[in-house]
């Protein structure tokens, strides 16, 4: 019988665990390439901390053999002792790195959980070491494995300090076995990493190019910003597959974040609400993530870039980061980074500015509403989509009032304003409605949303008729719409017939339909707002009194006549302006035409 204080040993299944590897843990087997690398460089960045005597002109090197089916990345770093091995490479979440980077973490070291050469098993079914340390510079070791459980280390010729890893790829992983694609994939995984990668036989790294931000500027030399962009946006084109870069900013280090790079302004119009950011992340020079687009606030959805960092934390298959402070430190700073660039731009690059403002004036219309500081950049430079075509917002204020027109098929309120000649935006476009508010409020204007009732009690000044001369105008004009006596501008129109959204979502949420469209609980909420609308009918008539047509016919009911052909050419009047631009309401055009017909010559023949 086993006692209570008995302890056991936890076993660990490896074949299972390379499976999770090779499954679940990499996006892709070719990760384990660049886990490879990666050990190459911690391997050189080691040897340059325990040698520091050593030569400079170290390298890594990946060839693939396509008629031996391998893949060989070498180094020419610290090389491993036979302990070391025993202890390092074959111990699975065991790593020198690691231990190296919690003595000091300013190392420039990549690893840190010792799963990194595990990673070979996921492509090979053979893998072999070859591998001379520089502290025993005259005694080299093999080691090989067919399985990562079970493994021989053997003593072999020494070399130059440094290691050779072999794999012999399994059969569904022999295509890797090519140069071509080693050095399109590490092009993208090393093009930052600060030790020379070479692929097969090149005599020119795949990281040649050093990035803007690494670059030195001679003292006392300032270097034009056309050429600075022109720099910049060459080396940004290599991360944006989509777009062409307009302009690039840099990234800086702020607060506690220590990310550096740069962004970058899409080209191309976008929607407003469409999500086109693209970010590389490099953690330690190595390609993390090439989708980080949660690292840029989601109002960017026209910018790109590309940033590396040391203090982010990787997860264990270092293809995503743990949203640590670090993570939201970073986060904002891109922030900071993107919104002090917006500003360099319009202050000392007005043509790149006018460019940006051209292509994304949509995008950036919400984006102004994101942060204080993008409004007061942007509150006086974005236009607004009217009736009249774009505008400025300060060009849509007349009397110290801006008309916002919520409907999007326009009807009889856009007719109105064609009339008046006064321009009215288009509120039913991407982030119009919030901006103008924002912007009548930082300006004490008076914003006039037509199409509620509040909006249009601003438009229609309220008059009065006795109730048996209203009761008449009601049942001789009014289909299903509500009648409101006022006067508005122009005098020349006799009526306007308005939509009432608030109406209309009433009736809409009292249908029965409505609770099998939306959730209960939202269905309350609504019906809650809803339940404050009195108005029943989705539409007014405003019959405007300064009208000389109305006024004659208002006098004539006051004179005890009855109008009533009158009131048929004016009802057809309605129905004709209003058919085209009203399409919730059911008006039988071809009888108002019909009517208009019929009444006419009747008047005519009246005078005669």
């Amino acid at each position: 019988m086993q006692s209570v204080s008995d302890s056991f040993s936890t076993e660990v299944n490896l074949n299972g665990l390379i499976e999770v590897l090779s499954k679940h843990l990499y996006s892709t087997p070719i990760v384990a390439v660049r886990e490879l690398v990666q050990n190459g460089h911690d391997a050189i960045v080691r040897r340059r901390i325990e040698q520091p005597n050593a030569p400079h002109d170290n390298q890594i090197r990946v060839t693939a053999d396509v008629a031996k089916s391998t893949i060989t990345i070498s180094d020419t770093g610290a090389g491993l002792t036979d302990s070391e091995i025993h202890g390092f490479l074959a111990t699975v979440g065991v790593g020198y790195t690691r231990m190296l980077r919690q003595q000091d973490d300013d190392t420039g070291l990549i690893g840190m959980f010792g799963l990194g050469f595990l990673s070979a098993f996921v492509l090979a079914k053979d893998v072999t070491v070859l591998t001379t340390s520089w502290q025993t510079p005259e005694q080299g070791w093999k080691y090989h494995s067919t399985d990562g459980q079970r493994y021989s280390v053997t003593p072999c010729d020494a070399t130059a300090p440094g290691t050779q890893v072999i794999l012999t790829l399994k059969e569904e992983y022999s295509h890797l076995a090519s140069n071509t694609l080693l050095e399109r994939v590490l092009s993208r995984y090393c093009i930052l990493l600060h030790e020379s990668v070479f692929v097969g036989d090149a005599v020119e790294p795949v990281n040649k190019l050093l990035p803007p931000w690494r670059e030195s500027v001679p003292e006392g030399v300032t270097l034009h910003r056309a050429l600075v962009q022109r720099k910049n946006l060459a080396f940004a084109a290599q991360f944006e597959s989509s777009f062409e870069p307009i302009c690039a900013m840099p990234v800086t280090p702020f607060g506690s974040s220590d990310a550096v790079g740069m962004l970058w302004i899409q080209d191309g119009a976008t929607y407003g609400t469409s999500d086109n950011r693209n970010l590389s992340l490099f953690l330690r020079g190595m390609l993390l993530d090439d989708e980080a687009r949660e690292l840029l606030p989601p109002w960017a959805g026209f910018v790109g870039g590309v940033i590396e960092s040391s203090k982010l934390t990787p997860t264990a298959s270092r293809e995503d980061l743990q949203r640590d402070e670090t993570w939201h430190a970073v986060r904002n700073a891109l922030t900071e980074s993107l919104i002090s660039g917006l500003s360099d731009l319009a202050q000392n690059q007005p043509e790149l500015w006018r460019r940006v403002l051209l292509r994304h004036n949509e995008a950036l219309l919400g984006a102004a509403l994101c942060d204080d500081r993008l409004f007061d950049l942007l509150k006086d430079r974005l236009q607004v989509p009217t009736s009249k075509g774009a505008l400025l917002a300060k060009d849509l204020r007349i009397n110290n009032s801006i008309n916002i027109l919520l409907s999007q098929d326009g009807g009889f309120e856009e007719m109105l304003f064609h009339i008046l000649q006064r321009p009215v935006a288009r509120g039913d476009r991407y982030a119009v409605v919030p901006f103008l508010r924002r912007w009548a409020s930082t300006y004490h204007c008076r914003i006039i949303e037509v199409g509620t009732r509040t909006g249009n009690e601003q438009l229609f000044s309220l008059a009065d008729l006795p109730d048996d001369q209203f009761a008449y105008l009601e049942t001789h004009l009014c289909d299903n719409e509500q009648l409101i006596i006022s006067r508005f501008e122009p005098a020349v129109l006799p009526l306007v017939v308005t939509l009432d959204r608030e109406a209309e979502l009433k009736q809409i949420l009292e249908q029965d339909d409505a609770d099998k469209r939306m959730s209960t609980a939202a269905l309350m909420l609504a019906r809650q707002f809803t339940s404050q609308i009195k108005q029943t009918k989705t539409s007014s008539l405003y019959l405007n009194l300064n009208n000389p047509c109305v006024m004659q016919l208002v006098a004539a009911l006051t004179n005890q006549q009855q109008p009533v052909a009158a009131l048929r050419v004016l009802k057809s009047l309605k129905v004709i302006l209003c058919a085209s631009g009203n399409k919730s309401q059911q008006w039988d055009l071809h009888q108002a035409l019909e009517d208009f017909t019929q009444v006419i010559p009747a008047l005519i023949n009246e005078e005669k």
